[in-house]
């Protein structure tokens, strides 16, 4: 590369945005038709580092543009804004079958962005940059109130907007895995939604045990956010994923207490004990734990565990009784859960009872279980901890890297619209509490 006039100049705008907002990447004053790679570098707050990277070609001023140029090679190909994020992967030396996750919504994902002499795969550790950026993505938006609960039986994290209110709310369930996940609460109350981050999975009794949440537990979290000063009663929704998705399902279909405005299903399914608690869920995966298959590098396929999908009315959630609008996400490669198997018969149940136009379904072809907030990396699979036998496996996800990032921009997008259509009415202002 011949020397330019003056040093490479790197830029990311806006350097400080919301997770899932898009960048703009440009390099300047490089020598006209000069090879060059991006690379981009993140590391997880279990110290676990990601990477991604695309081979450029500068024009004729010397400008690599990412919204504009073509990577000609790296972790993606094409014009692609937002590559250098959707891409990212593990570095080499991370350990092994990680899953990204934010653990601290308080601080932010730095993204160190550099700039490389020439076409190259690997070894950007031990090499020195023409140039680097460093750009702060956030789950949490500025204002934006953090608030641990804790009252009585309940735990989890409220999230609160700025602003004086009110505002509509969402109970957050996430998955089986347990724990409090607050990333997506976060990022829906940085949109405008008092959020609640409910924690429901994992607690141990004095011998150790796991505990099974009652439907009493769920119905107290989900009148703690109606009576908030911040939220407008009657525009609560409900939102899960994986796990979360039929326990909320059952709980919004039997339940007299839990009334939600809408719900949104993630990479779930209806197929649940009628009528069921946490405790019957357990069993009935219980009872069909000798379909788990493993694939070729012995990865558990949860999936085996509740297809096909069975024709006994108690083996499953009757969605006719549901009243409120339903946005089903499934991914149609989703090797851990039958959420695409399920839309059909969710929908053939919703039309004999004569509301088919509540049901919305967004199908993704080549998407995985694992649909996150817009640019986050793509996992094929991870560990995952087995909460009752203390135990770790490797579980298939599924999906491929590029449909499955298009499926996470496209459904978060929708979500955001889903929400809006009905807990907000014209000009985002909530007018009937």
């Amino acid at each position: 590369m011949a020397k330019p006039e003056s040093s490479p100049f790197l830029s990311v705008h806006p350097s400080s945005c919301l997770f899932d907002e898009k960048i703009e990447v440009e390099v300047e004053h490089l020598p006209a038709d000069s090879n060059i790679t991006l690379h981009a570098l993140i590391h997880s707050d279990d110290g676990d580092g990601w990477e991604a990277f695309g081979h450029y070609t500068s024009d004729s001023s010397g400008t690599v543009k990412v919204s504009r140029d073509k990577s000609l090679g790296g972790t993606f190909e094409g014009v692609e804004a937002t590559g250098l994020l959707w891409s990212m992967r593990p570095v080499a030396e991370s350990k092994p079958v990680r899953r990204f996750q934010k653990n601290n919504v308080q601080t932010p994902v730095k993204v160190v962005f550099s700039v490389h002499e020439g076409h190259f795969a690997k070894g950007f550790k031990h090499r020195t940059p023409l140039t680097s950026a460093t750009a702060e993505r956030w789950y949490l938006g500025p204002d934006v109130q953090r608030v641990e609960v804790s009252e009585g039986r309940i735990k989890g994290t409220l999230f609160i907007p700025p602003g004086s209110g009110p505002f509509p709310g969402v109970l957050d369930l996430w998955g089986g895995q347990g724990g409090r996940v607050e990333y997506r609460s976060a990022l829906l109350a940085s949109r405008g939604y008092v959020s609640l981050a409910l924690e429901y999975i994992g607690f141990l009794d004095a011998e150790g045990k796991l505990q099974h949440m009652d439907n009493t537990y769920f119905e107290t979290a989900f009148s703690l956010l109606k009576k908030h000063p911040k939220v407008c009663p009657d525009k609560v929704a409900m939102m899960g994923i994986s796990f979360g998705v039929p326990v909320m399902l059952g709980l919004t279909a039997y339940s007299e207490i839990i009334e939600p405005k809408c719900v949104v299903c993630v990479s779930g399914s209806h197929i649940m004990p009628l009528k069921g608690s946490l405790a019957d869920v357990y069993a009935a995966l219980q009872q069909n734990v000798g379909k788990i298959r493993y694939d070729e590098k012995m990865r558990i396929i949860w999936r085996d565990l509740l297809l096909p999908i069975p024709d006994d009315p108690s083996k499953k959630v009757q969605m006719g009784k549901i009243k409120c609008p339903v946005l089903l996400i499934a991914g149609e490669d989703d090797q851990n859960w039958p959420a695409s198997e399920s839309a059909a018969d969710m929908k053939k149940m919703l039309e004999k009872a004569g509301n088919s136009d509540l049901l919305t379904v967004l199908s993704y072809p080549g998407t995985g279980h694992l649909i996150e907030p817009p640019y986050s990396p793509h996992v094929r699979f991870s560990d995952f901890k087995l909460l009752e036998a203390k135990t770790k496996v490797v579980v298939l996800w599924g999906g491929e890297t590029v449909p499955h990032s298009r499926a996470q921009e496209e459904s978060w997008q929708k979500t955001l619209a889903f929400l809006e259509e009905h807990l907000y009415d014209n000009n985002r202002e909530v007018t009937q509490c």
